[in-house]
């Protein structure tokens, strides 16, 4: 009698590696410990997951290696946690890529800047990121970029350069996928745990795969779809964000030469349904706004008009000259008859960092602004109570200054006291550049004050 032999289906490396993330046996990998890695780095650790965290820079490793969070920003609960993946041993850091041989699942969190000319992405970081990897990835491994990308960069630039690097092949020796960061300075942890993420992955298994992992961390909504669309997303989201700032600041010139409040105009504009004015602005600064608009339109082909993002970019990124113009007033009025600068000028610029309550100072416009007033021979003093070498007392700072422009929406900022800031200065005058303070108050404080998108209001002064 003939028996037949039963054969087992083999399980695919995509099984298997769901099995290891399912029962956190997966050892994870994470390149670049940098405000994205690192608390990636620390919350994949606190679940229960052995990671290794990478980074270029020795004195990085070396801070993070003891315990020592090198975010100095307002970052909640990092710092400790943090401390606590270390001393555990769950997350572990280095320099050397050749700890992530073993690791089934990598992600990749560097920078890819923009051009200042051409505005094209360079993939400097990205591409010597992929060779090291390849030169040590294993068969079966899931590569996720995380960081922010042209749409159609994993494809172009990450899969092949994998594959030379490695010698496999993607979606079949190992696995690809996008997954862009949601997080702000500031909120880091809280954002990696409340905002659903979208999965890009190369095949629709990977994306699922790619879903279940980051459910561990993830207490929101988890979006599958396929990678080029993971990398729409994110650009598009901030792309959004820059046309809607733009027009924010655009509708704030048009209300200062017409005599208007565009505070009170937004106000009753947001009444009406469906209406979200975004708050205009001294600039906009970041890792992520000034470049990722550049990323979504350096992706169309040449046929595709791109009109709109190179203008929200151009009038985003006029703002600190416009605060100059608005110093140039206040000044003019509060020293009639001289003029607005000269080498006796002396003006102190509020806040260095580009976020409130951060140490980042990514594309400051207070760095613009700074170098204007400069440039046209004033002594700028400056203070930031998150920047190392601008921190101190801040009423000491302004002392004999003969403008405060407020960039940066700080906490201490929102607390000074006027009346005590007014006695400090040698002339009179406040630029608000965040809107922090009401003209009202300002000017019954002896203030000559002004903010974006509002007329100039004088106080009584001598």
């Amino acid at each position: 009698m003939e028996t037949t032999l039963q054969v087992q289906p083999a399980v695919s490396l995509a099984d298997e590696l769901k099995t290891k993330i399912e029962r956190k046996t997966a050892q994870l990998g994470v390149i670049g410990l940098g405000y994205v890695g690192l608390p990636v780095a620390c919350e994949f650790a606190r679940v229960g997951f052995h990671v290794i965290g990478l980074d270029i820079k020795p004195e990085r490793i070396a801070r993070i290696s003891a315990g020592n969070n090198p975010i100095e920003g307002n970052e909640p609960g990092l710092s400790d946690l943090l401390s606590e993946v270390i001393q555990s041993g769950q997350l572990r850091v280095s320099t050397d890529y050749a700890l992530l041989a073993e690791a089934d699942v990598i992600t990749i969190n560097v920078d890819t800047p923009v051009d200042d000319i051409d505005h094209k992405p360079r993939y400097v970081a990205l591409r010597g990121a992929c060779a090291a990897l390849g030169a040590v990835l294993k068969r079966g491994a899931l590569v996720i970029v995380e960081s922010t990308v042209a749409p159609g960069t994993v494809e172009r630039v990450v899969k092949p350069a994998l594959e030379e690097a490695s010698g496999l092949r993607a979606n079949l020796d190992f696995f690809l996928g996008a997954c862009p960061e949601r997080v702000m300075p500031g909120r880091l942890l809280a954002n990696l745990r409340t905002i659903g993420r979208v999965c890009g992955g190369s095949t629709p298994e990977i994306a699922e795969t790619m879903a279940l992992l980051y459910r561990q961390v993830v207490n929101a909504t988890i979006d599958t779809t396929d990678v080029v669309t993971a990398e729409l997303v994110k650009t598009t989201e901030n792309a959004y964000r820059d046309v809607q700032i733009a027009f924010a600041n655009e509708v704030a010139l048009i209300c200062e030469s017409v005599g208007a409040d565009v505070y009170k105009v937004r106000e009753l504009v947001n009444k009406v349904p469906q209406r979200n004015m975004h708050m205009p602005g001294a600039g906009v600064g970041g890792h992520c706004i000034p470049k990722d608009p550049w990323l979504l339109a350096s992706a169309a082909g040449p046929d595709v008009p791109i009109r709109l993002i190179p203008a929200a970019r151009a009038v985003n990124e006029d703002m600190p000259a416009h605060v100059t113009d608005l110093v140039l007033q206040v000044l003019q009025e509060s020293r009639p008859g001289v003029p607005p600068i000269n080498d006796q000028t002396r003006i102190a610029v509020l806040g260095y960092s580009y976020l409130e309550n951060s140490d980042d100072t990514r594309h400051s416009p207070s760095v613009a602004l700074i170098m204007r007033l400069e440039q046209m021979g004033a002594a700028v003093i400056v203070h930031d109570p998150w920047v190392e070498e601008f921190k101190g007392n801040v009423y000491e700072r302004v002392q004999d200054c003969d403008v405060v422009v407020i960039m940066v929406a700080h906490a201490v900022y929102r607390n000074l006291d006027l009346t005590a800031l007014r006695s400090r200065l040698r002339r009179p005058a406040l630029v608000d550049g965040r809107a922090l303070f009401s003209s009202d108050l300002a000017t019954q404080s002896g203030l000559i004050y002004c903010s974006i998108g509002c007329s100039v209001a004088w106080g009584a002064h001598g």
